[in-house]
This record gives C-alpha cells, sequence and structure tokens, in this order.
C-alpha cells in the first residue's frame, strides 16, 4: 500500500511516497480504505523530531518504533475488513472516521490503516470525507479540555486561539455545554470567532490576560489555551481558577491557579461514546468543520510547509 512517511526527521521535504505490506484487521479491529487523512501541527512536531520530548513527558520510557515512521492522527473513508470475533455496527462499505496511532504503521497518512473498534464512528452523513477526517484528535481534544476544566452550565471559560481548529471546537462545545465563552481573535478572525459563538471577542496577543479581564473583572472560570501562550495568560483566570494547556506546559501557581495538561493519546484515544458524542454533534450543526484545502497525497510535502507558514483557518487535508 502506499503511505507518506519518513526514515530521519527533519523538514518537509523528508516525507516520501513509499510502499509497505497492507494490514489486515484482527479481533477487535477494522480496516479502512482511506479517503482523506487531516493534515495537524503535531504531524509536524513529530516529523521534525520534536515530539519525542512531549511523548516522554508523558511517558518517560516510551520509544519510537524502528522506521519508517507514518504520522497522521485523523482518517476518514470507508470500512473494508472487520476482524474476526469484533462487536461492530459498522458493515463493510460503510463511512467511517477514526483517531489512529501516529509514528507507527497504523498512522493516518496512509491508504489503509487498521484500528481498534474503540477508536472508529460512523463518519458524520452531512459532510464529505475531507470535513470529516478533521474531527476525531481535534474535537476529541477540544472535548477532554472541557471535560478537565468540569465547570458548570453559566461558569465562564477562556479560549486563546480561537479561530483555529481547537479552539474553535472548544468555543462551540463551549456553548453547547451552557458555557458563557471570552474568545480571542486577530481583526480578520473576528466575525469567525463570533458566528462559532463567542459571547465575547477580544483580541489576540501577548496582552490577551488584560484584554479578557476587561471584559470579565474578577477573571475567567477556566481558559484553555489553544494558542498555546503559555504564562502570559495566567491573569485572566480567576483565583483558584484553572488553564488547561493543550501541550506540556505549568505557568505560575500563585492566587491558587492551576495548570493542568491533556493529550489525547493518554486518554480519549479509545473512547468511542464521545467521539460518536461529536459525530452527532456535527450531524446537528452543533459543531463546524472547516477544510483550508485539499492536497493529494503525495504532496504532503507542500501541505506541510503551508502549515508551518501559519494563517491557515481549518485543516489542510490529504487525500488518497
Amino acid at each position: 500500500m502506499r503511505v507518506i512517511g519518513f526514515s530521519e526527521f527533519g523538514g518537509p521535504e523528508v516525507l516520501k511516497v513509499l510502499e509497505l505490506e497492507e494490514p489486515h484487521a484482527g479481533e477487535g479491529e477494522v480496516r479502512i480504505r482511506v479517503h482523506a487523512a487531516a493534515v495537524n501541527p503535531s504531524d509536524s512536531v513529530s516529523r521534525s523530531g520534536a515530539g519525542l520530548a512531549i511523548w516522554r513527558y508523558y511517558d518517560p520510557q516510551f520509544q519510537y518504533p524502528p522506521p519508517p515512521y507514518i504520522v497522521g492522527w485523523d482518517i476518514a473513508g470507508t470500512v473494508d475488513e472487520i476482524g474476526p470475533g469484533t462487536d461492530s455496527d459498522l458493515a463493510i462499505g460503510d463511512r467511517a472516521i477514526a483517531i489512529t496511532s501516529p509514528m507507527s504503521e497504523r498512522a493516518g497518512y496512509a491508504e489503509y490503516v487498521v484500528a481498534p473498534i474503540e477508536s472508529v464512528v460512523p463518519a458524520p452523513n452531512n459532510v464529505d470525507d475531507a470535513a470529516a477526517c478533521t474531527l476525531p484528535m481535534s474535537g476529541l481534544t477540544a472535548r477532554l479540555a472541557l471535560d478537565t476544566l468540569a465547570l458548570p452550565a453559566g461558569a465562564t471559560v477562556a479560549v486563546t486561539g480561537a479561530a483555529g481548529t481547537v479552539g474553535g471546537y472548544v468555543v462551540q462545545l463551549a456553548k453547547a455545554d451552557g458555557l458563557r465563552v471570552v474568545a480571542d481573535a486577530a481583526p480578520a478572525d473576528e466575525a469567525l470567532v463570533k458566528e462559532l459563538g463567542a459571547d465575547w471577542v477580544v483580541p489576540r496577543g501577548d496582552d490577551v490576560a488584560q484584554h479578557i479581564r476587561a471584559v470579565v473583572s474578577d477573571g475567567v472560570d477556566g481558559l484553555v489555551d489553544a494558542a498555546l501562550q503559555g504564562d502570559v495568560v495566567a491573569g485572566a483566570v480567576r483565583d483558584g481558577g484553572t488553564v488547561v494547556a493543550v501541550r506540556p506546559h505549568v505557568g505560575p501557581t500563585d492566587r491558587g491557579v492551576s495548570w493542568r495538561q491533556i493529550y489525547v493519546g493518554t486518554s480519549y484515544q479509545r473512547d468511542r461514546a464521545r467521539l460518536d458524542q461529536l459525530r452527532r454533534q456535527v450531524e446537528s450543526g452543533a459543531l463546524t468543520l472547516r477544510v483550508a484545502d485539499t492536497y493529494p497525497a503525495d504532496r504532503a510535502e507542500q501541505a506541510h510547509r503551508r502549515m508551518e507558514a501559519g494563517g491557515v483557518r481549518g485543516r489542510l487535508v490529504l487525500t488518497f
């Protein structure tokens, strides 16, 4: 089968078209003929070699398997094998989405991916495969962030990076949870973030905490730092509040502020119920999937270069 992989860490140019043997579904697994795979910032981090430090933050003994390496968290396609003894509501030929296992032969940049049934659900019936593949990892990350905050309905949450994919999902899921949302945006993105449902939109930047305090004077109950701004966001949170970091980071803990690091790979990667709930929220219109552009899989290098240049709104997607 055709995959997009690499044998040494580096820039986008290390991504190559490779041929590997097709995998087959075992017990408790399904195989998906991949039609679309999302390109995530974490794919770039893994490809560069910087991802190893993040993996080892959560598991100090972690080691990558031997190369070639394949990245990609998210896929959409068609179920074409169901392993023996697998209890599944999916059938051969059904459209499906899955959260996969990057830096392994079960990662998303491949024509065929085998995944545990717990990581696979039907694709939303109101979007195409390119849009559908943008949901699993980013949607589950947003869900995990809000579940980690565990705020009651009526509480106030702030979101940095609200125009991005994860941040946008946090805004929409928070509104669905009954929370009040203050979100940041560049001037060009203000209309988008308001459309996503934010109650207040403030300017993004290093002074975002002051802008948030200008509209929520006592500070927000919790904050999701999808923009990876770190220490500068702490002032936006009330005394005793919580900041959720989507990459490992612990900031100032004065005033009783707590920092929580989240990682889907050690928590929600096999939470089929939560992934299916996200799928239903897409179908109901509560969640909006955004595709910035699509690239044939053999142009993965160009897709990575464009993502790393910044300013992309929505996910870039590889098609197989």
